[in-house]
């Protein structure tokens, strides 16, 4: 017996060293099983079901070629993780874990206040970084302002965030933490649909001076938003009125001083009581749409940290008190330039490069553009004829940026006689902007894959892929533009809950074959790392 017993744990051992990337099938009933056995290069394919046992991401590490996949289907019925009813955890948790893809996965809040859909918590002592979730669902997370889908409260980078749809949160995304110890670096967040938040749509927090974290980047880093879609309602905001979206600041010295945000081809619309977008540090803001605000559509100013630089150029903005504000000086550089803006007050502040901005009354805006209006799925912005051209621009110093040449279709801007978020006129051959997903092009996302940053040097994007507001715009919460407690802020920083350990003995899901392979996966990564 002894003899046979150490016969299988030597061929245990030899199979362990010859297991490759492997795809396997799990459901509600045994896929807690396969999570903690996953290899570079794995996917793991759930059924369709309903989730009760929360998904826990820990000590999983594939590689920039071979990632971790966890993916529900693609079609029919959905992988739907719940929030625990206690709630005891958050639904899904991220631990010590790097390069794993979250996809076609539904996470249900259910209204559970304090059960975040997707978080990865803990600060330093949580080394995560290039996590990519895309094509989910997440549905729910609204049992206060502070409950979040999607919340980093540790030093990361790397993250790429697509082609998700979050509806009815307290906030969409909340990424870092409110003291700034938990920077959020080199991420790509593009083609989502964040709508019908209480507060924020997503909110990128301010940092202090970088933590010294293995493998974080060091040089210039880019975070890109582009493509996305935001929208709110008029639903009340209890803990203080919030931008669609906030960004804040870089460390003033240091690694990270030199990072930049670059916010591109994304729809904007409504809020009743604050800004679109509101951001300090350093940052580019072009070819967008920004539609249907009381105050300011973008505000750019002091916050947690100085405003260092800010690029605004060939955006469309429609229906708002204020186009452009500058509520501080942008002391390393501004250029507000080939806008297309129909606002009582076009543009407001301190701002040093300023020039070929076509202005109007918004209820002159059916004379430049083919539908102007804030119904989505209604609007066309796509130029009239002759309507919206002046001489050509020279963007050269904006050369840098990502795309800086396409226009909001992805379409080459040719000359750069347009101004606002399309270069053309007549009929738009793109994308009618709607409350959807907006939809990839060959132009626009041309090696979409590579804009992640891979090596944790290069700028994700670049070589991958107080305002002077109308009175009345700085909304409850707000100091001078600010954004007063933030989302995620009360209660200690809230991280949303613990997350449990699965407990129980693993399923041998398939008999003894499938559970001695699944016992010398974790033997090999226990040996081998």
């Amino acid at each position: 017996m002894q003899r046979r017993t150490a016969g299988i744990a030597l061929a245990a051992l030899a199979l362990a060293g010859n297991v490759r990337a492997a795809d396997y099938t799990a459901g509600p009933a045994d896929y807690q099983a396969v999570v903690p056995t996953l290899a570079p290069g794995d996917t793991l394919h759930l059924t369709g079901g309903t989730y009760t046992d929360l998904l826990n991401v820990a000590d999983l590490h594939g590689t920039a070629e071979q990632p971790i996949v966890i993916a529900g289907p693609e079609t029919g019925d959905p992988a739907v993780f719940v929030a625990d009813p206690g709630p005891c955890c958050n639904t899904i948790e991220i631990r010590r874990s790097s390069y794993v893809v979250l996809r076609h996965l539904t996470v249900d809040g259910r209204g559970v206040d304090g059960a975040f859909g997707v978080s990865a918590k803990d600060g330093t002592s949580n080394l995560v970084h290039h996590i990519t979730i895309e094509d989910c669902t997440f549905l729910h997370h609204d049992g206060s302002q502070q409950h979040v889908a999607i919340s980093t409260k540790t030093p990361t980078w790397g993250w790429v965030i697509r082609r998700n749809r979050i509806v009815g949160a307290g906030t969409g995304m909340y990424l870092g933490n409110s003291d700034g110890t938990a920077p959020f670096v080199a991420g790509l967040l593009e083609h989502n649909l964040v709508a019908d938040t209480i507060g924020y749509n997503i909110q990128i927090k301010w940092q202090q001076p970088r933590p010294a974290v293995e493998g974080m980047p060091a040089g210039p880093s880019v975070t890109i938003l582009r493509h996305n879609v935001f929208g709110k309602t008029d639903r009340p905001s209890p803990d203080g009125d919030r931008p669609n979206l906030l960004l804040g600041g870089f460390p003033e010295t240091g690694p990270g001083a030199e990072d930049r945000y670059e916010v591109y081809g994304n729809v904007f619309c409504h809020n009743p009581r604050e800004s679109l977008l509101q951001a300090s540090g350093r940052v580019s803001i072009h070819d967008n749409l920004f539609l249907d605000v009381a105050g300011a559509a973008i505000r750019l100013q002091n916050h947690d940290l100085p405003l260092r630089q800010a690029w605004v150029y060939h955006n469309t903005i429609y229906a708002a008190g204020t186009g452009i504000s500058f509520g501080s000086a942008a002391p390393q550089g501004d250029f507000v330039v080939g806008n297309l803006i129909f606002a009582a007050t076009p543009i407001a502040g301190t701002i040093a490069v300023q020039h070929d901005n076509l202005t109007d009354a918004p209820a002159a805006a059916g004379t430049y553009v083919t539908r102007p209006g804030t119904t989505l799925g209604e609007i066309d912005f796509y130029p009239l004829p002759g309507r919206c051209q002046g001489p050509p621009l020279d963007l050269t110093a904006v050369a840098a940026d990502t795309d800086y040449d396409r226009d909001f279709n992805g379409t080459p801007k040719g000359g750069f006689v347009f101004r606002g978020a399309y270069a053309g006129e007549g009929t738009n051959p793109g994308w009618t902007p709607a409350e959807d997903i907006k939809p990839e092009t060959a132009a626009a996302d041309a090696d979409a894959d590579a804009d992640a940053d891979t090596d944790g040097d290069a700028a994700a994007g670049a070589d991958a892929d107080g305002s002077g507001d109308p009175p009345g715009d700085t909304g409850p919460g707000d100091v001078a533009g600010g954004d007063g407690t933030d989302a995620g802020e009360t209660a200690g920083d809230d991280e949303g809950c613990g997350c449990r350990t699965p407990a129980g003995t693993p399923a041998t899901r398939g008999g003894f074959v499938l559970g001695l392979v699944l016992t010398c996966r974790l033997l090999r990564r226990r040996i081998f790392g």
